[in-house]
């Protein structure tokens, strides 16, 4: 392999995001001003429309309305990206800018979409896909349900206390307080534990293991209880070929996600924050 292949290949992968190159070249042109003694204007009273802004105007008309725009309407659309122009400058020059909100959060969402771009054209291949939603396959599970038995306290201590006993009782549901729960389930859809127990219930039986012993205590909206959770099935995931449409979406949600983080923990890397006390 080449030296200059090496090179290459030595480079973390970061370098290559369009961001840094973006961040990079802004850094260029500032030090070539800086270098020539020369500042930018923004509020400069020049308003070039060469080719490219008119061809950009152009294909705008054309995206809205399915056809190319006549010289008139490219005169008013250029009149319109004038006008914007001169407004726009004109509260640059003003401060309107500085200090509001609405601005500085409609800024802060562009660099955002500058950091997703490319996550939001790319095209991921098949064996991308089948690997991602090999590594998720739960979220595309039918409904989990549980079976399981479990007995009401008031107080966290009495339930804690309770788990001794019950391991060596024979009439369980002889235990705890009343409620107007079932103290037994076969096959309850988590969608009902929610709705009868509550989320919080349901969070925490779901990370329980099934078996023959008592655990917990496990927090509802109701109290404190000790669980034998007996069984815990799920219909299997689908094949690949059933929902790569959805895993094709949250795949390129879950990578936008992704490269804004990245790309902010990149920018903040540069930056000392310091909050007064």
């Amino acid at each position: 392999m080449s030296e200059s292949s090496d090179g290459a290949r030595a480079w973390p992968n970061w370098t290559r995001e369009p961001l840094v190159h973006f961040l990079a070249a802004g850094a260029l042109v500032f030090a070539l001003f800086a270098w020539r003694g020369e500042e930018v204007d923004p509020a400069s009273r020049v308003i070039d429309i060469d080719r490219a802004v008119q061809a950009d105007l152009s294909l705008r008309f054309e995206r809205t309305l399915g056809r190319a725009p006549t010289d008139a309407e490219l005169d008013q659309q250029i009149e319109r990206y004038v006008r914007d122009e001169v407004l726009y400058r004109e509260a640059l020059r003003l401060g309107f800018d500085q200090g509001d909100a609405v601005v500085r959060r409609r800024l802060a969402s562009k660099m955002d979409l500058a950091a997703s771009a490319r996550a939001e054209a790319a095209t991921p291949s098949d064996e991308t896909l089948r690997a991602w939603y090999e590594a998720n396959a739960e979220r595309y599970a039918g409904a989990v349900s549980y079976s399981f038995d479990q007995l009401y306290f008031e107080s966290e201590s009495a339930a804690q206390s309770s788990i001794a006993s019950l391991t060596s009782s024979i009439d369980w549901s002889a235990n705890g307080e009343t409620i107007s729960l079932p103290a037994s389930t076969d096959g309850m859809p988590a969608r009902e534990v929610d709705t009868r127990f509550g989320e919080l219930f349901l969070a925490e039986l779901a990370k329980l293991d099934p078996g023959d012993g008592w655990q917990g205590p496990l927090r509802s909206g109701f109290g404190w209880h000790v669980v034998r959770l007996r069984a815990r099935t799920s219909a299997a995931a689908p094949d690949f070929a059933e929902v790569r449409g959805q895993v094709l979406n949250d795949w390129r949600s879950e990578t936008i996600a992704s490269r804004k983080d990245a790309a902010y923990d990149l920018l903040r890397s540069a930056y000392t924050v310091e909050i007064a006390e």
